[in-house]
């Protein structure tokens, strides 16, 4: 059995959607798969999301099951259920592990810069001839985790290849043209039903090597500044509860920007080694928006923290 999972932390919409529909992929060419994950949805897998059916599995591992690795490629990040000398293919658009994994996996190790893991997984239905036959259920998961991954096709890491995959899953998955900003509307009003949830649902921490303040929680909605509106203060106390060193990226995908909150002055430090920054009252504001993977990115590339500011927005 290859059982297809993905990260420990939380299970965001693009795992959510690439463990369902590679799966499903599998079994359709014979190969017996499950779609398996230790942890719960976070707010981006939204309630409609949810209503097209639970498409997870319980699965006790045996010892001859092998694994695949989806959306992520960091094994201190693995979901716990993962043998790691089991792993036999891992899909992922994360920088960081790209070298381990050539060197272990070879060619089954496919992990490169695109907007979304559910694009790769895209492909690999067109690669196999098999699309016309995906579920309406995968269909829809897969485009509406590249609408999340690619911020409605504004993030900066968005491909023509992102937006072929979308052209052609939407029509199969039955979406409104009108799905991107319901889609958004619906993960900002779960997040706001129960913040803390919400931030611990989607926070890592991050490894000395990435240059990145300790703890690191993203949440990507559709108004950015009613949320802080709202709820600045409650938020700057959850985060502080988790460390002395914090940053949360708040994506707005209305206003096309990204809302960075880090109110220690070590975490706001790192962070301008990286970007040219005006932090005011603690939060600093990046326009285009930028997500948790690209600033991941620009920490792995650093020299040192000491390095001259790499990128100016």
């Amino acid at each position: 059995m290859k059982i297809i999972t993905s990260g420990a932390s939380y299970l965001d919409i693009d795992a959510y959607a690439c463990c369902i529909a590679y799966a499903e992929l599998l079994n359709l060419q014979g190969i017996p798969a499950r779609a398996v994950s230790s942890t719960r949805p976070n707010a981006s897998v939204s309630k409609t999301v949810l209503a097209w059916g639970y498409g997870l599995h319980e699965h006790a591992p045996a010892a001859n099951d092998q694994f695949v690795l989806v959306d992520v490629s960091d094994y201190h990040h693995f979901d716990p259920l993962v043998v790691l000398d089991q792993v036999v293919e891992v899909i992922d658009h994360h920088p960081g592990y790209e070298h381990y994994w050539a060197q272990k996996l070879g060619s089954a190790a496919d992990i490169r810069p695109i907007g979304a893991a559910a694009t790769q997984v895209f492909q690999r239905w067109q690669s196999a001839g098999l699309l016309p036959q995906i579920s309406k259920q995968s269909a829809a998961l897969l485009a509406t985790a590249i609408l999340d991954n690619t911020l409605n096709f504004t993030g900066q890491m968005t491909t023509a290849a992102d937006i072929e995959a979308y052209s052609e899953l939407a029509p199969l998955g039955k979406l409104h043209v009108s799905w991107p900003q319901t889609y958004f509307l619906e993960c900002q009003a779960s997040i706001e039903a129960d913040l803390a949830a919400a931030l611990a649902a989607d926070l890592k921490r991050m490894q000395p090597e990435s240059h990145l303040p300790q703890v690191f929680a993203q949440m990507t909605l559709w108004d950015a500044d009613a949320l802080l509106h709202r709820h600045h203060p409650s938020i700057n106390a959850w985060m502080a509860g988790q460390g002395g060193d914090w940053l949360l990226n708040v994506i707005g995908i209305r206003e096309g920007k990204s809302c960075l909150l880090a109110q220690p002055e070590v975490s706001q430090q790192k962070l301008s080694r990286l970007l040219a920054l005006d932090w005011q009252a603690g939060i600093a504001v990046l326009a285009p928006s930028m997500l948790r993977k690209e600033l991941l990115k620009l920490g792995l590339g650093a020299a040192d923290q000491g390095a001259p500011n790499s990128i100016v927005q």
